[in-house]
């Protein structure tokens, strides 16, 4: 089967199973992946050891066993860790200080699909821009010759060594028996945070939470919204403190309120900073371009510095890393925490907030009121268009020359007044553009801007 250029995305490869991604196409990733770390590690191949894990899709122990294969024919080591969630192969390549890692996932994707995700040494993810670009070259070149062969295998289970380690962000003694409504989609949270819920001594709510490929429930995207209908549904029946919801690799977590309303990232953002900042005050955290200003604003009233951020993990881990930031978090439900090898996690944002309910004993709720009547998100929406740099160029024009604005880029570009400001962005990956605007003065005058600029961006 001739490989498609187009799996290999700007953070990770994915296509579906069969028509853009088989076995053999897994083994010759496998093979380049090797290489390229080989490569940024500064190594010969047979030097390097790489971790490996997989999701619970149906294809995953097929395309993990090729991978494993095309990775040790170049004389690699794999450390394999069987079925286990996103952010546990991260742990396994942080802790044990591993060159990279393979995770065969598809994420958040629908059942059809398959993939990877890909880091080097401290689980910064590879990127379009370092490692996924030049596995495509390899990969797509067909000059790879013939494998020398020569690595080895080895299994690791992680879990009893995961949780113990993601128990010690939170002092377990704190936290009272909320009832919980958990929401796995028949993913990876099931196993990954199930224990650690049972062992906090709450009521739990379990649907959707056994690992099945198939998805009988929904897809396992809880941020699109008839994803969620079903845990805010849950949350109002069985009268819950709170609900949450994970992706399938379990790398992301939403939450919902005892009021049944979804928490926006920006807002989830700020209120996990905030607790963060009591347990390491004055520290650095950063914060995505496209999100609400509740996030500068709490960090700084809580004692601590804001940053913004350009989109993307890759980004993010990279300068967590190299500036010791605390915590990072992203609008699309990514959070990165330093002590957890600045990697995104689904587990350790829910015990947080465990610990934050228990503590503040207030509810969830009530802890959003005081955002959601001062900062007014439109939440980024997506516009088709033919010519992004140019309708980026003309909002830039249009809108920073206007009195009191201050124009930044970051990453694409963001205009700011006094009482509103927004952030558009192309697309990595789609011929789209990518709008969020925030008001502090009210629902309606954010809807009224929204709809001027979005005007703009498709006439």
């Amino acid at each position: 089967m001739p490989v498609s250029p187009e799996i290999f995305k700007a953070y990770d490869v994915r296509g579906l199973y069969g028509d853009d991604i088989d076995g053999d196409t897994a083994e010759q990733i496998g093979r380049a992946f090797a290489r390229v770390i080989a490569d940024l590690a500064g190594k010969p191949v047979a030097e390097v050891t790489v971790g490996l894990g997989r999701d619970m899709r149906l294809t995953a122990p097929e395309l993990a066993a090729r991978y494993r294969d095309g990775i040790t024919s170049e004389g690699a080591d794999v450390v394999d860790a069987g079925q286990v969630g996103t952010e546990m192969l991260y742990f396994l390549v942080g802790s044990r200080g591993l060159d990279g890692g393979l995770m065969c996932t598809a994420s958040h994707n629908p059942k059809a699909y398959t993939g990877a995700k890909l880091v080097k040494q401290g689980a910064i993810a590879l990127s379009g821009e370092e490692g996924i670009g030049d596995i495509r070259d390899l990969v797509l070149g067909g000059a790879m010759g013939e494998a020398p062969g020569g690595g080895t295998v080895s299994e690791a289970d992680l879990y009893a060594e995961f949780h113990e380690a993601a128990m010690g962000f939170i002092d377990p003694g704190q936290v009272k028996p909320l009832k919980v409504v958990v929401d796995g989609g028949n993913g990876m949270a099931g196993p990954m945070v199930g224990p650690l819920l049972q062992r906090l001594g709450l009521d739990v709510v379990e649907t959707f939470w056994t690992p099945d490929g198939s998805f009988p429930g929904h897809e396992p995207n809880p941020l699109l919204p008839e994803n969620r209908q079903f845990v805010i549904d849950k949350v109002l029946e069985e009268g819950a403190d709170l609900g949450i919801a994970w992706d399938g690799d379990a790398d992301r977590c939403f939450f919902i309120d005892d009021e049944g309303s979804f928490v926006d990232g920006d807002f989830l953002t700020a209120i996990l900073a905030e607790h963060l900042l009591e347990k390491d005050p004055g520290s650095t955290i950063l914060y995505d371009c496209r999100a609400s200003r509740a996030v500068a604003d709490v960090v700084t009233a809580a004692g601590g510095k804001a940053e913004i951020n350009r989109v993307g993990h890759a980004f993010f881990k990279t300068r967590m890393q190299r500036e010791g930031s605390l915590f990072g978090g992203e609008v699309s439900g990514h959070y990165y925490f330093r002590d957890f090898y600045c990697a995104d996690s689904g587990t350790l944002p829910a015990l947080l907030m465990l610990e934050k309910l228990s503590v503040e004993g207030r509810k969830l709720s009530e802890l959003l009121g005081s955002y959601r009547a001062k900062y007014f998100i439109s939440g980024e929406i997506n516009s088709t268009v033919t010519d992004a740099p140019a309708r980026i160029a003309e909002l830039e024009e249009v809108y920073g020359s206007l009195p009191g604005a201050t124009v930044t880029h970051v990453d694409g570009v963001s205009v700011d007044f006094e009482d509103w400001h927004f952030n558009v962005r192309s697309s990595n990956t789609e011929p789209l553009l990518r709008l969020c605007l925030e008001s502090l003065v009210s629902v309606e005058d954010m809807e009224a801007r929204r709809d001027e600029v979005l005007g703009r961006i498709r006439a």
